[in-house]
């Protein structure tokens, strides 16, 4: 008689299959994963989609110029867009005032900038004062870099400055001071470099009419005292004095020299002779006045002359030098700069930052890029220690 085999038919118990119970999908998350990614993306989730406060965008655009200058050809355009640029760099003085301590200064003085920035109702991490900065006038500087921004195309010349408030007027307020005193400061500048330039112009005019007048006062002086005009007007004068007075003697010996010749023995020979010593003597009292003596005509026709030329070199240096205050002047107001509104502030209807979803992606893939490369160095490492 056989046996009877009983044989078991069911599922097989899990102690005999060895398998293991598989952990929730939660659990299987890396933990650094978990950090680096899901936690700073979460905690920018509900920062900006729940907490950031919304704040308005006012934009203005301007160009600083000169006067002559005239639109870049392609050429310039070109060298512009590897950083040579010739003359549009006189913006970057309206943008460093526009973050500097002055214009900081003078809208302190207009509006209560710490209401402005940090208003009652803005989410701390967004006002001024944040939970970190002091109500100093070195932290209002540096909590008011975060509400503006000036910027520069260098292909147009073009200007932007955006400028960030809580409330749209506000915004708008701002940003016309700004540019306010952006072109205030463009006055300036005009002013001190037309000054600067035909300052020196104007002294060195001064300093001629000032050598002219001397000279003119010297040669005054000279005509007083020698109680003469002109002494090469004199001395043109007695040389005819003298030429007509030999021209008498002249004829008075041919005379003599006739009738002496028809009667030697006539009674005008005598009156002839005392004519010609006359003459004669006349002709050397004429000469004797001038040269030969320390008061004749010839020393004062030399100090004459140099007075004269003194005076005319002065009058030439007059004209040349107002000449040249006519050109700085010419000059100044050719490199005169302007500040030109392109665009004029604007009044923002809606809130244009932040930008909430941008700012979640942009923390999003910030973290898996951090995670990935943390994760392929310390693969590597692994790696490393394994051989």
């Amino acid at each position: 008689m056989t046996e009877t085999k009983l044989n078991y038919i069911g599922p097989i118990p899990k102690l005999l299959t060895f398998e293991r119970d598989r952990p929730a999908w939660w659990r299987r998350i890396p933990v650094a994963a978990i950090l680096v990614i899901a936690l700073p993306t979460l905690l920018a989730a509900i920062y900006y989609l729940l907490i950031a406060s919304p704040r308005y965008v006012s934009e203005t655009q301007f160009i600083v110029r000169a006067a002559g200058q005239s639109t870049p050809s392609t050429i310039g355009v070109a060298l512009q867009g590897i950083g040579i640029a010739p003359t549009q760099t006189d913006a970057f003085a309206v943008h460093e005032y526009i973050t500097s301590r002055d214009a900081l200064r003078e809208l302190s003085r207009r509006y209560d900038l710490p209401a402005i920035l940090g208003p009652r109702g803005a989410d701390a991490f967004s006002r001024y004062p944040r939970p970190w900065e002091d109500r100093s006038n070195e932290g209002l500087h540096e909590g008011f870099q975060r509400f503006v921004t000036v910027g520069y195309d260098s292909t147009t010349g073009i200007s932007t400055l955006r400028v960030e408030a809580f409330r749209a007027r506000d915004a708008q307020a701002l940003t016309e001071s700004l540019l306010s005193g952006g072109e205030q400061l463009i006055n300036r500048m005009n002013e001190r470099s037309s000054a600067d330039a035909v300052a020196q112009a104007q002294q060195a005019r001064e300093e001629a009419r000032a050598r002219l007048a001397g000279a003119q006062q010297q040669l005054t002086a000279f005509r007083n005292r020698e109680q003469i005009i002109d002494p090469q007007l004199v001395a043109r004068e007695s040389s005819q004095l003298i030429g007509g007075l030999q021209a008498q003697v002249a004829g008075l010996r041919a005379e003599r020299a006739q009738v002496a010749a028809e009667a030697p023995n006539s009674p005008q020979l005598p009156t002839f002779d005392s004519r010609i010593r006359a003459y004669e003597q006349q002709i050397e009292i004429e000469r004797s006045r001038m040269a030969g003596t320390s008061s004749s005509l010839a020393p004062m026709i030399s100090v004459y002359e140099d007075l004269a030329l003194a005076r005319e070199l002065a009058d030439r240096e007059l004209t040349q030098a107002t000449a040249a205050v006519i050109t700085a002047e010419q000059e100044a107001r050719r490199q005169k700069l302007y500040l030109d509104r392109v665009v004029s502030p604007s009044l923002p209807d809606e809130p244009a930052q932040p930008k909430r979803w941008l700012a979640v992606l942009t923390v999003l893939a910030s973290s898996l890029l951090a995670y990935g490369i943390g994760w392929l160095i310390w693969a590597g490492v692994r790696e490393h220690r394994q051989d």
